[in-house]
């Protein structure tokens, strides 16, 4: 039984809410201005509640051999669930987080400490401008998922900042990006032109009823200059207790249909959510 006490705090860009979960001892969720955004069990790191980190998950799991450690780029860090589980599952990772609320990575720091030796670092800074300070080929993983509140922001969107993630990833590198929408699809086609144009290869990973225009929800991007592993990522995807389905090739550019890559000048946020879409009770 989790009998810890909520903590509440302003920070530099909301107000950060760490909620115990009564069902886990060591559980939290955070949320900011009450919209969810990370779940974390410090004793045990490499459980993931939320069904996107799920997905990410199920595709850092295909991208080398189990238990090798990988260098990985955050963008975005919440309370750091998804570097918690590479440090568990990948152990000897070296991970470097950007995360634009310093009041937030200091309010995660002192509630959610990270184990010593965990090989992870986190840099308060805007995404964009870490990303083009970065060396190239740098990076064997890049994980997106920044959200100013419920949107994710413009400058994150384009084909300048699609190129800049190319040139920091090696060669045989993956990106992944949590991105969020609903039909018809405006953002989420964009995005998959804008990638389409820097990336030889593109998968979606969502729920059927959101690519059916059915729901507002999160779909991952995943995005490399190689083969994906789709078919072992659609046995995971749909063994999940929320299924999903892996899009591509013929299918995935039929979905894009005649979207164009996005520039900097032309650039928007993703959608703002309906009421309730991300909300909690």
């Amino acid at each position: 039984m989790n009998e810890s006490i909520p903590v509440s705090r302003a920070t530099d860009h909301g107000t950060a809410k760490l909620m115990p979960d009564v069902d886990r001892e060591r559980a939290w969720l955070l949320t900011v201005d009450g919209a969810p955004q990370s779940y974390v069990d410090l004793d045990a790191p490499a459980h993931l509640e939320f069904e996107y980190a799920r997905r990410l998950g199920f595709v850092l799991e295909t991208v080398a051999e189990p238990g090798r450690p990988l260098d990985v780029l955050h963008l975005g860090g919440g309370a750091l669930t998804l570097p918690r589980y590479l440090a568990a599952t990948r152990p000897g990772s070296r991970q470097d987080v950007v995360e634009a609320d310093r009041g937030l990575l200091e309010l995660v720091a002192e509630h959610l400490p990270l184990p010593d030796g965990a090989g992870i670092t986190t840099h308060a800074a805007d995404a964009r401008a870490w990303l083009e300070a970065a060396p190239a080929g740098s990076a064997d993983v890049l994980i997106a998922d920044v959200f100013g509140g419920s949107r994710i922001p413009a400058h994150l969107t384009s084909l300048a900042y699609a190129r800049e993630a190319a040139r920091v990833l090696r060669a045989d590198g993956i990106y992944l990006a949590n991105l969020a929408d609903a039909a018809p699809f405006a953002f989420l086609r964009s995005q998959l032109a804008t990638f389409a144009a820097v990336f030889e290869e593109l998968a979606l990973i969502a729920e059927p009823g959101v690519l059916r225009g059915r729901r507002f929800g999160n779909a991952v991007l995943v995005a490399a200059h190689h083969p994906l592993d789709t078919a072992g990522l659609a046995r995971r995807t749909a063994s999940d207790v929320f299924p999903a389905r892996v899009e591509h090739g013929a299918a995935l550019r039929e979905f894009t249909g005649a979207a164009a890559p996005v520039r900097d000048e032309d650039a928007v946020p993703s959608p703002v959510p309906p009421d309730g879409a991300f909300g909690i009770g």
